[in-house]
């Protein structure tokens, strides 16, 4: 599962990086979802059909009864996803960095079947960043954990909460006894890599030409057991 970058440069950074945005979609192409170019309000399927694609840029908060996971000085507040009003929001911060936008229906093939696995960042009563992450079964029964999107709103980056954001992810992913966790990366993406590996990640793979751009991709993987 996976895709990763940004517009002009990858993105996704350790807060200190240049940006904070990764996006990992395997699924995006086994799911049959291919979107329209940036900007766009409509994505085809295979089979040609158009289908129109959600991409609001409402970004405020909705007290849904979440529970606050940490809470800094800063006013910054991370906590795990709670209901589908968040949706909106997290369209919205990967619409805005994601140079292939995806189909609300592969945002809700993550949220909605691992909505443990997602998690927000709030500040002055908006959403600031997101990451979503999911798992299952790969080779010989391993049971994987895989991030899938991360997203911090420019505004709000170099303050490591993308940081903040992948350690909740891993945190929950290994409570559901995951024995590694992977992620592909544009292999430019010096600052994703940075990050990942600072946290342990090792460079698995490399897939050529695995983007819509044509840029390499990087499988990094995180060895749990």
């Amino acid at each position: 599962m996976s895709i990763t970058r940004d517009k002009a440069t990858p993105v996704m950074t350790a807060g200190e990086s240049s940006s904070d945005v990764h996006c990992g979609l395997d699924c995006a192409r086994s799911c049959a979802i291919v979107c329209a170019p940036e900007g766009g309000s409509e994505c085809c399927s295979t089979d040609g059909q158009r289908v129109k694609v959600q991409q609001p840029e409402v970004r405020r908060s909705i007290d849904v009864g979440k529970e606050t996971l940490i809470k800094e000085d800063s006013g910054i507040a991370f906590f795990q996803y709670q209901d589908e009003q968040q949706l909106a929001a997290i369209i919205s911060l990967m619409s805005a960095d994601l140079s292939e936008p995806y189909s609300i229906y592969t945002y809700r093939y993550f949220i909605t079947q691992w909505p443990k696995l997602t998690f927000l960042a709030e500040c002055d009563g908006y959403y600031i960043g997101a990451i979503v992450c999911k798992f299952d079964y790969h080779r010989q029964g391993v049971r994987r954990g895989y991030i899938a999107m991360l997203a911090v709103d420019a505004q709000y980056r170099h303050r490591k909460i993308g940081t903040t954001l992948v350690r909740l992810a891993l945190e929950a992913m290994v409570k559901e006894k995951c024995d590694e966790i992977c992620l592909e990366t544009e292999v430019t993406n010096t600052a994703a890599l940075a990050l990942y590996e600072r946290l342990g990640f090792s460079r698995d793979k490399r897939l050529f030409r695995y983007y819509l751009n044509d840029v390499d991709a990087l499988r990094l993987k995180l060895w749990l057991t």
